[in-house]
């Protein structure tokens, strides 16, 4: 969660707050019994160690400035639409969306366009009627320093550690696909990934919430945590209204699911906002945030499309 070799006391006070949070959080998960050491493996490694080994290999990024030309309105109307995209879209809208075509490709198909149509072109047409530059948001940054790094050596660190810790393979193997089928459809899936999750979700919580809040905070590290809860906030309706017992952090307490989504997921959304703030590379951390999801979702994907 560091954005810098150098922290300052503003920076400090912004990460000690959040790490109460996390803390607070993780320790009412424990007392209700619920499993705690998911959030306490995704602080460690997507909170702090992924997070520090990123400042080596984006070093050299000199990431290009953003201009906000006007920050608390900007922000304003953003927060705004959040809480629109949280009750409307991930409560109702999702819902609706698959309920309108049976399960299988076409419907895979409508929620991809869906969620493009929220997560990328609602919010950058919302910046645009503002009067915002959102061309710099969409910056690939693939020939400048700062991108190669971090995108083969975490990208390699987070495949192999999905490897270990979900079950992926057993569920991979359990398909009995051919080598043929799995020689396409992990490469297919991954770019299929990299748009559905990476790029919709990526574009919303670090291009233009992320970079709204560094203007209105003057912090980086600010936005990071502020960003990361957010966006771990944002997910407690979706997964309290339409959870159910098999879904990882549901529970009947929306407290319990609001514990379990600040624990566990805002520390993946701090790497993921640490890599943003240092190299402004939306490419980068779509990638990356593909490589998070495409082995836990490798032997869906292969139902579907083979």
């Amino acid at each position: 969660m560091v954005v810098s070799s150098r922290v300052p006391a503003r920076a400090a006070i912004f990460v000690s707050g959040y790490l109460a949070l996390w803390g607070a959080a993780t320790a009412y998960l424990a007392a209700k019994g619920a499993d705690w050491t998911l959030p306490a493996i995704s602080l460690g490694v997507f909170g702090v160690a992924l997070p520090l080994l990123s400042l080596p290999l984006t070093r050299q990024a000199a990431p290009p400035r953003i201009v906000v030309a006007r920050p608390r309105l900007e922000l304003g109307a953003i927060l705004g639409f959040l809480i629109l995209y949280a009750v409307g879209f991930l409560v109702w809208g999702m819902s609706a969306t698959r309920a309108a075509v049976p399960a299988g490709r076409e419907q895979e198909l409508l929620v991809l366009a869906v969620k493009l149509l929220v997560h990328v072109a609602a919010p950058a047409l919302l910046l645009a009627a503002l009067g915002a530059k959102v061309a710099a948001l969409f910056s690939l940054r693939v020939q400048r320093p700062g991108f190669w790094p971090p995108l083969l050596v975490l990208g390699a660190i987070i495949l192999a550690l999905m490897c270990v810790v979900s079950p992926a393979l057993g569920e991979i193997a359990a398909l009995h696909a051919s080598v043929a089928t799995l020689i396409w459809a992990a490469p297919a899936s991954f770019i299929w990934l990299a748009v559905e999750a990476g790029l919709c979700e990526e574009f919303l919580f670090r291009a233009v919430l992320q970079t709204r809040l560094s203007a209105v905070l003057k912090s980086e590290a600010g936005a990071v945590v502020g960003g990361a809860v957010l966006f771990a906030l944002a997910h407690v309706p979706g997964l309290y209204l339409r959870g159910h017992p098999g879904v990882d952090g549901y529970s009947p307490d929306p407290l319990q699911v609001t514990a379990f989504t600040v624990g566990a997921l805002s520390p993946v959304a701090v790497l993921f906002g640490t890599l943003w703030a240092r190299t402004h590379s939306l490419l980068l951390i779509v990638l990356l945030h593909a490589a998070v999801d495409v082995l836990p979702n490798l032997a869906e994907f292969v139902r579907t499309w083979a």
